[in-house]
Parts: C-alpha cells; structure tokens; sequence
C-alpha cells in the first residue's frame, strides 16, 4: 500500500490510529456490537446517503462518492451518492470508504502530518484503512477471533457486512501470526504474511487443504501431524458461487 509521506512512521503506530479513530467514529455513531451497519454509521454522523445515477460519458462508475451539497446561502451538507449495487458487503464497503474520506483528517491530525502534503495515494490508503477498521474494528475483532478459533465462516455469520476477504485480510494485522492465502478459479491470487514479512511458498498441507476444499466445497482443516515444523494449523473454507470458486487458507505460524 502506498502511504507516501505516511510511509516514514511506524506501520504499528499508523495502524493503532486509524484503529482508535474508526472506534471514535464508531462511538460517536452509538454502534456498540457487530455486525457494524454503515449506513446507519453515516446518517447517525450527519452524512446523507442518497442512490447515485449514473456519470455520463464515464464508462466505470464509482461504487459510492463523496460530495458536498450546497443550495443558496445555506452551509453546505456532506452526501454519500451510493450507486447500485446487488451485494451487501460492497453497499458497506463502499459507504465505509467514503465515510473514511470524509474523516481521513482525522487520521492525519493524530499524527501530525498535513493532508495537504500527501499524495493522493495516500488519502485514499488512510480511507481504505480506516473502511476496514470500521467495519471490523480491533478490539472487537481479536475478541471474537480468538472466541471462535479464528473460523473464517463464524466470523462472517458475526460481521456480516463485511466481506470474507475483508475478515481474512484483517486477520494479517491481529495475533497470531498467519499467512492468509486467496485463490480464485484454481489460481493463487494473492499470499499475504503478518508484518508485512514475505511469505514463502505453499507448503504440501496447505496445497492439500486448498485442493480438497476447492473440490469438495466443504472447509478442510488438516491434521495437526501433517504440518512441517513452524506451522501450528491450516485451514481452508470455500466461498463458491455459480461458476465461481474462491477459496482462502490460513496458516497459523507458531512464531514470526
């Protein structure tokens, strides 16, 4: 992720944040539990969230923008323009990025850098984040993770507004140490580590459980006495769809 001239302060620093400012915006929106509706997060902040129509002469249109509205002399509004979208986890997500456009100052604030002096790259990594953070924030998050040994599908039945690849991604930034690894249509798509530290191949048991979950459409768990050494679980779950195979795996690593 590009954080451009964030990229000078600690990643630990950073992430703890943007966790504590989505847990403001969370408390300011009087959202006390899972699943986080971000719809009600916007209009409990004072954000109109209105169906977009589509841009002429623009051949993709954005998920969700953020403007401001403004008639005669009156102080000008902060809207959501939310296009259609059949699925619920991109309606939230979408709401939950510009949520955090409109409250990425804040973030900036915190750590003493002016917005102005970030590149665009920048601001729109901060909202992303903080999107993340609101919709799966830490506390709760490491919580209900370690409540339910870290099974991708009870989490998601707990957050429902977020999407499997949201929860699995944010499993890369609580305890323990994992690799989280995504695969679509029997191809491995992305391979992410804990730290930021580069992950290393997929070992037998994890190409085992991958294939066995992508062929079966069952989650596979394997055995604890087929995993190599530094390697306490792994763990696969299918997200099928008509035509559509998905997996994710998680390794639990036992150190970093």
């Amino acid at each position: 992720m590009r954080w451009g001239v964030l990229n000078e302060i600690p990643a630990e620093q950073l992430r703890g944040v943007i966790d504590a400012v989505a847990q403001e915006i969370l408390a300011e929106a009087e959202v006390t539990q899972p699943p986080v509706d971000c719809l009600l997060v916007a209009e409990r902040l004072g954000l109109i969230v209105a169906r977009d129509q589509p841009l002429p002469n623009q051949a993709v249109q954005p998920r969700a923008r953020f403007v401001k509205l403004s008639a005669g002399g009156a102080p000008a509004a902060d809207a959501i323009f939310l296009a259609e979208e059949p699925r619920r986890e991109r309606r939230h997500w979408a709401v939950a990025h510009e949520i955090g456009e409109s409250r990425a100052f804040r973030v900036f604030a915190e750590l003493g850098v002016d917005p102005a002096e970030a590149p665009p790259a920048a601001r729109e990594a901060v909202a992303n984040a903080l999107a993340g953070a609101l919709l799966l924030p830490r506390e709760w998050f490491v919580r209900d993770g370690a409540r339910v040994d870290w099974d991708l599908f009870e989490l998601k039945a707990i957050y429902a507004t977020a999407s499997h690849e949201l929860i699995a991604r944010r499993m890369l930034e609580a305890p323990p140490s994992v690799i989280v690894t995504l695969a679509d249509q029997g191809r491995c798509v992305w391979r992410r580590s804990s730290g930021g530290h580069r992950p290393p191949p997929l070992t037998p048991p994890e190409r085992d459980a991958w294939t066995a979950a992508h062929q079966q459409g069952q989650p596979v768990q394997c055995e604890r006495a087929e995993l190599p050494e530094g390697i306490v679980d792994v763990r696969a779950w299918p997200i099928h769809e008509e035509g559509w195979k998905r997996e994710i795996i998680r390794t639990e690593l036992a150190q970093w």
